[in-house]
């Protein structure tokens, strides 16, 4: 039987990361295409990325991330009820990444799915996640966020090779007290931008063949300038709905962690919420957009860092293709 729990709260109980070793700087793209660093750290804010060894896979890093997680909830592997991976860059395209995940982790009392939203993936996860357990249907789940994006960036192309890096961030979602964790969730698309940022090939349309190969079509595609405008209306349109939602005031945010895309438009989100610059963390100078997976490890050094306390108000926002966009209000509880 399935019972609505209208008495519980739910929250993040476990966080955790994993970042590749191999760091890829500015200076090394100088030397396999036609950019420079002033060039990317201007516009992009960008000054090196991690990038994942080739005989590693995106689940290798969602495994690691979640067993930091797991470790830091203090729950056993057997408690976990649901196990969702957000990712556009799936080991194969089926079975789920998740199913491996649960395979390698032991955590066979738990249902697994993949779910793809682009860089919005966490944010769409964390609703999944956040509904799930306020029906009563599960009540522990892990949340991970894993992208190996320098698997289908196209290294030639260098409006798109400069932005992107590999990585994983993991939580665990679980019961907490009334009117502590996840307060407000907000989530948008609009498939009519679907062009805008894609992966052409691939899929049921464009299966793998010599054409689609020759033509570079297994590669990121972006219409840039769209991209960017989208995402600077959308950040401080999906903020504010976030915030009305929870109840709260804009004064009342006491943290906000952006998906990491551009220094530019998250400079744009902090100043109409009337943040100081330690009020948000940053970390795409040296992790680029690592697209879903940017929020949680985000949070996961945040928290590290001692940036965020138990009572804190935290924002989360975020953007990607689909077109699709996301906001969630956390009061932190731990």
């Amino acid at each position: 039987m399935v019972r609505k729990n209208e008495d519980k709260g739910v929250g993040i109980i476990g966080v955790g990361s994993y970042l590749p070793e191999k760091i890829l700087t500015n200076k090394d793209l100088e030397n396999m295409v036609d950019t420079s660093d002033e060039w990317i750290k201007t516009r992009t804010g960008i000054e090196e990325r991690r990038i994942l060894d080739d005989d590693k896979t995106t689940s290798y890093m969602a495994i690691k991330a979640a067993e930091n997680a797991i470790k830091d909830s203090g729950i056993k592997k057997e408690q976990i009820d649901l196990i969702i991976v957000t990712t556009v860059t799936p080991d194969m395209a089926f079975p789920s990444t998740a199913c491996l995940v649960q395979r390698s982790l032991g955590c066979m009392n738990a249902a697994a799915f993949d779910l793809e939203a682009a860089c919005s993936g966490f944010l769409y996860g964390l609703s999944v996640a956040y509904g799930y357990i306020k029906s009563g249907l599960y009540k522990n789940i892990l949340l991970i966020s894993a992208e190996a994006l320098s698997r289908i960036v196209d290294w030639t192309d260098r409006n798109t090779c400069v932005l992107f890096g590999d990585g994983a961030g993991a939580v665990i979602l679980s019961e907490v007290p009334k009117d502590k964790g996840i307060l407000s969730i907000s989530l948008g698309a609009d498939g009519t931008g679907a062009d805008y940022l894609m992966q052409p090939a691939g899929g049921a349309k464009l299966p793998a063949s010599e054409e689609t190969i020759k033509n570079r079509l297994h590669y990121v595609k972006m219409d840039g300038n769209s991209v960017f405008k989208f995402a600077v209306k959308k950040m401080n349109e999906a903020s504010n709905i976030a915030i009305e939602r929870s109840g709260l005031q804009k004064e009342d945010i006491d943290y906000l962690i952006p998906h990491q895309a551009n220094i530019r438009i998250i400079e744009s989100a902090r100043k109409r919420l009337k943040l100081p610059k330690d009020k948000v963390y940053i970390n795409l100078d040296r992790l680029g957009n690592m697209s879903s997976a940017s929020i949680p490890v985000a949070l996961d050094q945040a928290l590290k860092e001692n940036k965020i306390n138990n009572g804190d108000n935290v924002l989360f926002v975020g953007f990607g293709g689909g077109l699709t966009w996301g906001s969630c209000v956390i009061k932190w509880y731990r």
